[in-house]
């Protein structure tokens, strides 16, 4: 993953995680004085919105100004930022866990542990440095239509898509744009080798971009069936009384964790952290499960009634840290193949 020609660098902090961080009067009065908080998130923009809304009635006094776009327009973005030293970002939500990978790396997090995220998250979801945690996470499925498919003739595996009749009739995020969608091409190339994404081009895919792409595109009947896309907005438009619904491919749905952090150089660091707390407390984890993502935080945080946990879905996991090593590789093969 590169990082832009003449970043200015840190020095990487390789200390232990501090302490676990409770929320106090101190750190509240504090933030309530630098009074905002400045969140980039590749989350959606509704969920985004709504976290900052949640935190604000929470901690009046304290803004949040969202900055939302795609995972890897987002990575450019603070890269190109802190080349040029300019201090703007406090708190960052990407779907592509490997950006934390990268920005440890380069030394721009800040470590801090907010206590709820020490008492309940599985240590997987704590970076062992205490720089980043895994406040949320979603999964790419293959969805379709229910006008266009019946339940009985929509794919059930990724292999299945390579059938002529669908040909014309696919839609595809971008994995470079989408974090979620560099996740999940990851993990299918890892699970299916390359050769099916050669034989997945002749497909004539519709090519988007966001995560949330894919299942507007079945909404509106433009495509049949999506290769992937997020589940969360995938089942927000079905409660919306739209006709889409959900497959959990045979071979495995690529698991998508989304990691918090602070920065560094952050411009309101009090703010910062009390943000990061409210993210992986019981208030904010129940904002991520309300927007249909999977949580960490048990057992306190109540999962929608009648949702198949993580633990009964086949996953596709993938080591953020080979995304990493792996991601503009993925791009640039992608892009040749699809010709996007």
């Amino acid at each position: 993953m590169a990082l832009p020609v003449g970043a200015v660098f840190a020095e990487p902090v390789k200390a232990a995680a501090p302490e676990p961080s409770a929320v106090n009067s101190v750190l509240i009065e504090a933030a309530r004085r630098e009074g905002k908080v400045a969140l980039y998130s590749a989350m959606d923009i509704t969920l985004s919105e709504k976290l900052a809304k949640a935190f604000e009635a929470a901690y009046p006094g304290i803004a949040v100004r969202v900055e939302r776009s795609g995972a890897e327009r987002i990575f450019q973005r603070i890269g190109q930022e802190q080349a040029s030293r300019v201090q703007a970002v406090d708190v960052v939500l990407s779907t592509d866990a490997a950006h934390f990978v990268a920005w440890k790396r380069s030394g721009w997090l800040a470590p801090y542990v907010p206590e709820d995220a020490a008492r309940y998250f599985p240590p997987d979801a704590l970076d062992a440095d205490g720089m980043h945690a895994s406040v949320c996470a979603s999964l790419s499925v293959i969805g379709y239509n229910t006008n266009l498919i019946n339940s009985e003739n929509a794919p059930r595996s990724f292999a299945d898509l390579l059938d002529p009749k669908w040909r014309g009739r696919l839609v595809k995020g971008h994995p470079a744009y989408s974090g979620t969608i560099l996740t999940a091409t990851f993990a299918m190339v890892h699970a299916l080798g390359w050769s099916y994404f050669e034989k997945l081009a002749r497909q004539r895919v519709m090519q988007v971009q966001s995560a949330s792409d894919p299942p507007k595109k079945l909404a509106l009947g433009e495509r049949a069936v999506q290769v992937d896309g997020a589940d969360a907005i995938l089942l927000q438009l079905k409660q919306q009384g739209q006709p889409v619904d959900a497959v959990h491919a045979s071979e495995g749905s690529p698991l998508i964790t989304t990691p918090g952090g602070i920065f560094r150089n952050a411009p309101n660091p009090n703010a910062a952290r009390l943000f990061q707390s409210f993210l992986c407390g019981v208030e904010g984890q129940q904002v991520f499960i309300d927007g249909n993502r999977h949580v960490f935080h048990a057992p306190l945080a109540k999962s929608k009634t009648g949702r198949a946990p993580l633990s009964a879905v086949k996953l596709l996991k993938s080591d953020p840290a080979e995304v990493d090593a792996q991601s503009e590789e993925i791009k640039a093969r992608y892009a040749k193949l699809f010709g996007v």
